[in-house]
């Protein structure tokens, strides 16, 4: 057993290792076959008609906002419970932002109190452009009604999958997460904390040509090299030519990435049933403690396990738990502090008390340690401290 138990960790093995040498010794390592691959083969997994390979979960989100037409004067809404990229995709394109409270029991945006929001955005005309919904933890609960909201309203729905690769809509299995008809587009990560990992890199998927286009010349400065969309080639311009359209960004993923990508994702499944087989051990050690236990869910990808301290029956706090599982090697960590009151987003207005439910999750939540290489015996030592952390207190 380690002698620290991280609250995640990357699974690389031996092929992934030779996958990334074999494209070492290849002619490609900048964006080649293997990008293109990768995103064939994520396509098809997911089950969406495009997929477009980016440089981490960050840029694929801005990109998203862009070639949707988000720009200043733009509104978008997300959750308040999130790392703060999901409301950063806004501020990069000079649109105001605004946040959906959550529901305590799933720490995803609460399809009521969304509906209320719209209903008064409505009254009021100003609704969102776009709705970025966060799959928190890897859950899709209530998104179904989210996505229903959203087409009722004329909002542009987008989904934040970082951490639900490998997950599906409302515990369906032949739904998976990055593929709903209503959904303008999903964007997800491959951080090495994630589902699978390229080290650094994210992927867009999305049912429209249109945009898919629009979201592979943005990443890529701007520019085409497609004959169809040049508007000024002279008829002794070579296969050298390219034209810029509009102001991108480089954002590509590189070969050395995808290969590595490729290689994760044909184990996808593997690291799926390890995670899902943790989180059902976790609900069994940990059920007669004075803790609110993640809902049970067959479909969710379990990137985060996250426990709320019962307050009715026990008087110890968040940070007593925290400091004694850190002191015996247990990395937990806490997801997240609520991106209203951060001092950015404090400067454009927003105060403590403007979401409550986000920062009533926040004050008693703690994520534990969840990954596919995750040991009964560590698993053990983990809810052994918890409660020891319970009975001291």
């Amino acid at each position: 057993m380690r002698s620290r138990i991280p609250y995640s960790c990357q699974t690389i093995d031996e092929d992934d290792i030779a996958a990334v040498a074999e494209c070492l010794r290849s002619d490609f390592l900048t964006q080649g076959p293997r990008a293109r691959a990768f995103e064939e083969a994520a396509s098809a997994y997911v089950g969406a008609e495009h997929a477009i390979a980016v440089a981490n979960g960050t840029a694929a989100l801005h990109l998203v906002c862009m070639a949707l037409g988000l720009e200043s004067g733009g509104l978008l809404w997300t959750s308040p419970n999130s790392f703060v990229a999901s409301a950063n995709a806004g501020r990069y394109v000079g649109a105001d932002v605004d946040f959906v409270d959550i529901d305590p029991q799933t720490g995803s945006i609460d399809p009521g109190a969304l509906e209320a929001k719209l209903t008064e955005a409505a009254l009021d005309g100003r609704k969102p452009d776009i709705l970025i919904a966060v799959h928190f933890a890897g859950h899709s609960h209530g998104f179904d009604r989210i996505a229903a909201l959203c087409a009722e309203h004329g909002v542009a729905l987008v989904e934040d999958a970082a951490h639900a690769f490998g997950a599906t809509y409302e515990d369906q299995p032949d739904r998976m997460v990055g593929s709903h008809p209503q959904s303008a587009a999903a964007t997800f990560s491959f951080h090495p904390l994630k589902s699978i990992t390229t080290g650094e890199g994210g992927m867009i998927t999305t049912g429209s040509e249109a945009l898919a286009n629009k979201l592979a010349m943005l990443r890529s400065h701007g520019i085409t090299k497609d004959p169809a969309l040049m508007s000024s080639a002279r008829s002794d311009d070579g296969a050298w030519y390219y034209e810029q359209h509009t102001l991108g960004f480089n954002y590509r993923i590189c070969d050395i990435q995808a290969a590595l990508g490729l290689s994760q994702l044909s184990k996808i499944d593997t690291f799926m049933a390890a995670r899902r087989d943790r989180a059902r051990r976790y609900a069994q050690l940990l059920s007669d403690l004075p803790l609110h236990l993640p809902l049970a869910t067959d479909g969710s990808s379990w990137h985060l396990y996250v426990v709320r301290l019962d307050q009715a029956n026990t008087s110890v706090t968040r940070r007593e738990i925290f400091d004694r599982l850190r002191s015996r090697g247990i990395e937990a960590h806490v997801h997240y502090i609520p991106i209203h009151t951060q001092p950015y987003y404090r400067a454009l207005g927003f105060s403590p008390g403007d979401f409550p439910q986000t920062e009533a999750y926040y004050d008693i939540c703690l994520s534990l340690p969840i990954y596919p290489l995750l040991s009964d015996e560590e698993q053990d030592l983990v809810a052994s401290a918890i409660t020891a952390a319970l009975e001291h207190a």
